[in-house]
């Protein structure tokens, strides 16, 4: 296995592939995946979970991409310009664009879209913050005027994970973003069959015959979406030692995230591969910083001092190859880590913490730990959390749930005993925290930020900062002083970096595609 590396914007997971010979009953050639979990919400704006965000590619596409080597390429868009003051941007759409129902995509259908995923996405609600109109020109130009330059236009309309810039129909994206869509009609490779999901069992996806892929050769998020099969099945198994039986007999094509203690197993097997992606993903510590006792900065400091890196890693990992200690925000190895972390070791400092604690006046009250059992990428490492907190004088609930439980509990604001919560932990792959902008958790402004919440104007400022200058060293010192101030308030941490695996059967697929996030769509079949 390789070395850990680091390629800028390359994928955060290799995830895209899978086929098996279809069976009598079959339309035609199938692909059956185990995804990295159960999908519930459907809705790409209302989550930045991965299992969402993947769902969203299958059934829509984005005005940009992102190529393999990180370049910002058009997508659905055909031609744009930038005007000399760099205050208006105009764009035009390819032609013969159109969405599931064959209606065709319009300027408006984008303006709409645009609109409501500016209200929900970090990055976006930046850019419309600083933006005058957003307007259709006719059926296929729109343009954006500005009252000053934004330095992430493109960049923001190419944002591969998070919440991607995804465009729906009109209709579909009126709904308001506080309100979950319940139409799915999309613009992309694969459209959704809503009658044969079964939340909890299986996804099913069709080949759009309507879609019209780009003349380029595919390239990350960019190029050409050519669908070489006729039906993807995502099937959900949530034990580990059941996905590793299915993907050894034949009974799924992929597992596109390796349950790691089965790593030593699925390695050796002559029917399978192991595809690790460019560069790592990272598990987080999250805090709600709205309810007490983490709305006291002093108290959010000292849970970040509990934690063990190592310790957490080896329970979560197992093999010392797979995970490494990072203590930087942003990917080890990337243009903007940085090791000025202040007090933040990674390394367990249990008296600094209860010092902090009696500072702070810590009340003794029990923080709410969400715990999800049934998640096997992360759900080895609260047990280790919650002893680690309780050596630094918290007094812990520790709460078990599946993951789609927790993806909608952490957005209640609640104090955690009326069912709130005041810590969980997730993982992020580098597409999203490579940049500021992109990393959803680096929000300072309250309750229109990210699940935590927390109001921090100087993190607010240092990011426009970021945003307005293009100077490379002026954005590695800006993203320094971003990580010291997430220190210092106390917002999160990183638990450490990981290799991002999936396994597939051998000689079944062809045509994987390198990308920031998991592409399904190039793949052949070849037996």
């Amino acid at each position: 296995m390789s070395r850990f590396s680091f390629v800028r914007f390359a994928g955060a997971a290799l995830l895209a592939l899978a086929a098996v010979a279809a069976s009598a009953q079959d339309p035609g050639k199938v692909l059956r995946i185990v995804p990295q979990t159960d999908l519930k919400i459907l809705d790409p704006i209302w989550t930045t979970a991965f299992v969402t965000r993947d769902h969203g590619y299958m059934i829509y596409d984005t005005l940009f991409g992102l190529d393999a080597s990180g370049k910002v390429q058009p997508q659905m868009v055909d031609t744009y310009r930038m005007s000399a003051d760099a205050k208006t941007w105009t764009f035009t759409l390819r032609r013969g664009l159109a969405f599931h129902d064959a209606a065709p995509v319009t300027a408006q259908d984008v303006v709409t879209s645009l609109t409501r995923w500016g209200k929900r996405d970090s990055l976006g609600q930046k850019m419309f913050a600083v933006m005058d109109k957003l307007e259709a020109v006719d059926e296929r130009s729109f343009r954006m005027v500005f009252k000053e330059p934004f330095g992430m236009v493109l960049e923001a309309l190419a944002k591969p994970s998070g919440s991607p810039a995804f465009i729906m129909p009109r209709r579909v994206a009126e709904t308001p973003a506080d309100k979950q869509i319940d139409d799915y009609t999309g613009s992309g490779p694969y459209i959704f069959k809503k009658d044969e999901f079964r939340p909890g069992e299986k996804v099913v996806y069709v080949k759009n015959t309507h879609y019209v892929p780009r003349s380029e050769a595919p390239s990350g998020t960019a190029g050409g979406k050519r669908v070489y099969v006729d039906r993807v099945e995502w099937v959900i198994l949530k034990d580990a030692q059941t996905q590793a039986s299915a993907i050894t007999n034949g009974e799924v094509d992929m597992l596109s995230w390796l349950p790691a203690e089965h790593y030593a197993t699925l390695r050796t097997n002559p029917k399978l591969d192991m595809v690790e992606a460019t560069v790592p993903g990272s598990y987080f510590l999250h805090l709600n910083h709205l309810v007490p006792p983490f709305d006291n900065p002093k108290i959010a400091k000292a849970a970040l001092m509990a934690i063990n890196q190592q310790a957490m890693m080896r329970a979560q990992l197992v093999f010392r190859d797979l995970y490494r200690d990072c203590t930087s925000i942003f990917p080890c190895g990337s243009p903007l880590a940085s090791d000025k972390t202040a007090y933040f070791t990674g390394k367990p400092q249990f008296e600094e913490a209860k010092k902090l604690l009696k500072e702070a006046g810590y009340d003794g009250k029990p923080v709410v730990l969400m715990y999800p059992a049934d998640f096997t990428l992360l759900n080895k490492l609260p047990p280790v959390l919650a002893q680690l907190l309780k050596q630094a004088g918290f007094n812990v609930d520790m709460q078990a749930m599946d993951w789609p439980t927790l993806l909608m509990r952490r957005a209640k604001k609640e104090p955690a005993d009326k069912g709130g919560w005041n810590l969980f932990m997730t993982g992020w792959g580098a597409s999203d925290t490579m940049n500021p902008m992109y990393f959803a958790p680096l929000t300072g402004n309250g309750e229109k930020g990210w699940f935590g919440w927390p109001t921090d104007e100087r993190l607010e400022k240092l990011k426009r900062e970021f945003v307005a200058t293009t100077d490379a060293g002026a954005r590695k010192h800006l993203a320094e002083e971003i990580q010291l101030d997430v220190y210092e308030s106390g917002l999160f941490a990183p638990i450490g970096e990981f290799k991002t695996l999936s396994v597939i059967r051998r000689g079944v697929v062809s045509g994987v595609l390198t990308a920031p996030v998991n592409v399904f769509w190039n793949i052949k079949k070849t037996d």
